[in-house]
């Protein structure tokens, strides 16, 4: 199957948004795209790069990147690629899944912008086999075989389940046995595309990025969940290594964070200061706020009634483990979250400084909220059952958990208790899977993912 919509494929203009569309293109970066060299035309051209799939992303202009022309003969060459880099970035677009292997006989399909067709046609066809350096793609009937607007487009496999899907190729020309166009006027024609493998030996850019380190996918999918708040615990730990594959993913989420602070380069007074103005309180007590967020103690009345905890904006805390002084850092960090702020903690290394922190003062307490909701409402679906029991028929009540609420309200209690934060961690983790599975039979497939009902009281009151 495969994504209907892809932010990563491209429709090109030349000069500027009302020049002719003139191919297509391939995100690789959230500042740098690839398509053919005869499709730029001229090295120092200026292109116009539009997300024709998702409009909400802005067209942006774009030129040849230093060391991205590689323009090649017509036909059967191996270098007819353009990398270009964007006028700006715009991260929240999603990089496309480059991939390198070829089976022949597997179907791909191929979106273009061929004339009269400038918002998209779609073609399929099978890998056939090798032309040069080039790859035959055979279509079922000469009326699918690409055409002028085709050029520079992603040659993408059909993956078994959602997000499998690999781009393996650049389409690059068609050739039909009587030299006539369209390719329907021949008796034979095929279409050709540049395997990525090929464009990978030509550009170190596309040889990382298609490697095995070139993203991990599964943070990027954990990382825009949690972005997207809703039911996930206020604060995310991860360890990303400087330099790979997770760190360019990282990059590539940090936009959706309000506020972002580096280890070792932000000093705590500027974010601090920072995060006073974010929180904007009357001007008589920012030096209070100031003072607290920095030193501790007593903290500030909150004369706007608090936020409920992670409901707020995020802060992004790259490379906890690299600041001068990492626990003071986490101490300062645990104040922020009471007020309402959500928290993304990196650290450089696994084995980095303040760990230990980190798990008792920020992961522990988060979890224990997050706890603390999933109970009441387990709690409240026993109190739906034991309020009209007998007066409704069951099959109108929802299933009831299969553990009484009673019994994860205690163990909640003793996890509180335990003296090893990783312990607590440990074991605060399984009770929420319990709890999730508990609200899941009660309400069905991703029932602890929707919100709970509204009532009149802020989140941390139901009952």
């Amino acid at each position: 199957m495969g994504e209907l919509r892809a932010d990563w494929r491209l429709r090109l203009r030349r000069e500027g948004a009302e020049g002719p569309v003139c191919g297509a293109g391939v995100l690789l970066t959230q500042d740098r795209m690839m398509t053919c060299a005869h499709v730029v035309g001229e090295r120092d051209a200026r292109m116009w790069v539009e997300f024709a799939e998702n409009p909400g992303i802005p067209p942006v202009g774009a030129r040849v990147a230093p060391g991205g022309w590689l323009p090649g003969p017509d036909r059967a060459a191996g270098e007819d690629v353009a990398v270009l880099a964007l006028d700006s970035p715009r991260p929240q677009a999603a990089p496309a899944p480059l991939g390198r292997g070829l089976e022949r006989g597997r179907e791909v399909w191929i979106g273009g912008y061929s004339q009269s067709f400038d918002d998209g046609m779609w073609l399929s066809g099978r890998i056939s086999g090798l032309h040069g350096d080039w790859v035959q793609l055979d279509a079922g009937t000469n009326a699918e075989v690409v055409r002028p607007g085709f050029s520079g487009a992603a040659v993408q496999t059909r993956g078994e389940r959602p997000g499998t899907e690999e781009v393996v190729g650049l389409v690059v020309s068609w050739r039909g046995d009587l030299e006539l166009a369209p390719p329907t006027e021949n008796d034979l024609a095929f279409s050709y595309m540049i395997p990525v493998d090929r464009i990978a030996a030509l550009v170190p850019l596309v040889a990382e990025l298609s490697g095995p380190d070139g993203w991990d996918r599964g943070l990027e999918r954990r990382l825009r969940q949690w972005f997207a708040g809703g039911e996930e615990p206020a604060v995310r730990f991860c360890v990303v290594a400087h330099g790979s594959g997770r760190d360019r993913v990282l990059q590539h989420q940090l936009h959706r964070a309000h506020l972002v602070c580096r280890g070792g380069s932000t000093r705590p007074e500027e974010l601090v200061e920072t995060l006073v103005a974010q929180l904007r309180p009357p001007r008589y007590q920012h030096n209070a706020y100031r003072d607290w967020l920095l030193e501790g103690g007593t903290a500030p009345d909150r004369t706007d009634g608090g936020r409920s905890a992670g409901s707020g904006p995020v802060l992004a805390v790259i490379g906890l483990d690299e600041d001068p002084d990492p626990v003071a850092l986490v101490l300062l960090l645990a104040r922020v979250r009471t007020l309402g702020f959500r928290l993304l903690v990196v650290f450089r290394r696994a084995d980095g400084a303040g760990l230990a922190e980190v798990a008792r003062h920020l992961l522990v307490p988060a979890l224990e909220e997050r706890a603390e909701v999933l109970v009441r409402r387990v709690e409240r679906i026993e109190g739906e059952w034991a309020g009209l029991r007998g007066m409704v028929d069951s099959a109108s009540l929802v299933p009831r958990p299969t553990v009484e609420a009673a019994a994860r309200r205690h163990r909640l209690r003793e996890l509180r208790l335990l003296a090893d934060p990783q312990d607590q961690l440990t074991q605060l983790k399984q009770l929420l899977r319990e709890l999730r599975d508990d609200l899941g039979r009660a309400h069905g497939p991703g029932a602890a993912d929707l919100p709970a009902p509204r009532t009149g009281r802020g989140p941390a009151e139901r009952r």
